[in-house]
């Protein structure tokens, strides 16, 4: 199995799930460079505790369209991903990316690979409720791998109401345990840790997120007795999977410039999950995928509910979980343990119950045998060329060479519409 990943969060998902794979099974991951590539802290962080990890296995390659962090994954132009693919062959490629670039790695970059690899794909965490556009740029890829019933129910009936995918041996949606809630290791005999874990899309304004930001301080200055910690997915210079237009950190040097706070209350830090959580006394999120870490590693939580629970809130599945909390509870130091029929409907289900690793055994000996028959991408008819262009060039084109490109359209259109 290859795998290759574009981001933070799907690198981590990526490299947890090679980790669950049988020992006899030769892997490699990649990640393909695009401007939201993880930087090297961020792929330290991604790998922590997983055999890659501690293993540092050797980069595939180096040069200057690919950077090579001392043994951990290297990041590959899309053509030298390819290149990459061509000498590995491998029998399934698991494309831990974002959509439109599963869409583009599937349908062009590495369409024309021989012999023909199964294509797997999926989401790296909480995925509630399933949506439409989740399953069109997965079309093309013969599984989709998820981590919940409810889950696996809600996309196979989007995937039979608008068609694509795999229809092949082991096609479909499959189920499979979220891969890093069992990487943690025993606890030290002291937890004196409260830890946030921030989510880059919600809260969207900068004033709900100054509330969050004052209740841990209210906490902190409540409780001198436990080292309140921020935890980053990355700096403010770090890209991430999503934009995060107000940096938690950046916020927080603005309310202590201006007085409002002490800076010293809070601790910002990054790295592992699974080690920030082996210290903590509680945890608070308002959506990350981290509170199901949380309560694998038995630590209490507060799921904040003051900004809405909802879809758009990504926080949806934690109703009825016994989390959902107020920023009040949290200034409090109010956490919660969540409810064990809720658990055992989401996310932590028996492992009998998953058939992923089944179903990719029955994937890759059809492409060993060259009977598997290609997935259906829904989205090949031509009107989606030209976002397939756009997405292609994403990966082709070096950052920074885009990121000049992007400020000389901005700046001729802001002439143009002086003009």
């Amino acid at each position: 199995m290859l795998a290759v990943a574009d981001s933070d969060s799907y690198l981590k998902w990526a490299a947890g799930l090679l980790d669950a794979m049988p020992s006899d099974w030769v892997t490699e991951l990649l990640v393909v460079r695009s401007p939201i590539a993880p930087s090297e802290s961020q792929i330290q962080a991604a790998v922590s505790g997983t055999r890659i990890g501690r293993a540092g296995r050797p980069a595939v390659s180096e040069g200057p369209e690919g950077e090579s962090g001392g043994g951990l994954p290297s990041v590959l132009a899309a053509r030298r991903l390819r290149r990459a693919a061509e000498r590995f062959r491998p029998d399934v490629v698991l494309l831990a990316c974002t959509g439109p670039v599963v869409d583009v790695l599937a349908a062009e970059v590495l369409a024309d690979l021989r012999p023909r690899p199964a294509f797997v794909s999926g989401l790296p965490g909480i995925s509630v409720p399933a949506t439409e556009k989740a399953w069109l740029y997965r079309s093309g890829c013969e599984l989709f791998v998820v981590h919940s019933g409810r889950e696996v129910r809600e996309f196979a009936a989007i995937g039979a109401a608008l068609g694509g995918g795999g229809s092949a041996a082991g096609g479909g949606v499959a189920l499979a345990r979220l891969p890093y809630l069992d990487l943690g290791g025993p606890a030290p005999a002291e937890r004196d840790r409260v830890i946030f874990a921030t989510q880059a899309k919600v809260p969207r304004r900068r004033e709900e997120r100054e509330t969050v930001l004052l209740a841990l301080a209210a906490l902190a200055e409540a409780r001198p007795d436990l080292d309140v910690v921020v935890k980053l997915r990355g700096r403010d210079s770090e890209r991430q999977t999503h934009n995060e237009r107000h940096h938690y950190e950046r916020l927080w040097l603005a309310m202590a410039g201006e007085g409002r706070v002490r800076i010293d209350a809070l601790r910002f830090a990054t790295g592992p999950m699974h080690e920030h959580l082996s210290r903590a006394a509680g945890f608070v999120t308002v959506s990350s995928t981290a509170a199901l870490e949380a309560i694998a590693a038995g630590v209490p939580l507060l799921v904040l509910s003051d900004f809405g629970v909802s879809a758009e809130m990504i926080n949806l599945v934690f109703e009825g979980s016994g989390c959902l909390g107020t920023l009040d509870d949290l200034a409090k130091g109010g956490f919660r343990v969540p409810d064990g029929e809720w658990c055992r409907s989401n996310y932590f289900h028996d492992d009998a119950e998953s058939d992923w690793l089944d179903r990719i055994r029955e994937l890759a000996a059809a492409a060993g045998a060259g009977s598997l028959a290609p997935a259906r991408s829904l989205l090949g008819g031509p009107e989606h060329a030209a976002a397939r262009r756009r997405a292609r060039l994403r990966l082709e084109v070096p950052p920074r060479v885009l990121r000049y490109g992007y400020r000389a359209r901005r700046r001729v259109r802001r002439y143009l519409k002086v003009l």
